[in-house]
């Protein structure tokens, strides 16, 4: 007879599969949601954090 640990542990990938399964059918996770929803244009603040570093490396141009 076999012990209990001796039992191929093939059901690992099954469990992971089901889970993805789960997971992908639950629809969109609400932080995806939110940052879809942010708007587009967010260049400026971008450009402003380049200028405010320029200056402060002590580039004038």
């Amino acid at each position: 007879m076999k012990h209990v640990s001796d039992q191929p542990r093939d059901h690992g990938a099954a469990r992971m599969r089901e889970f993805t399964r789960q997971d992908r059918e639950a629809g969109q996770h609400p932080a995806i949601a939110t940052l879809h929803s942010r708007p587009k244009t967010r260049g400026d603040e971008n450009r402003k954090t380049s200028e405010f570093l320029r200056i402060d490396r002590g580039r004038l141009a």
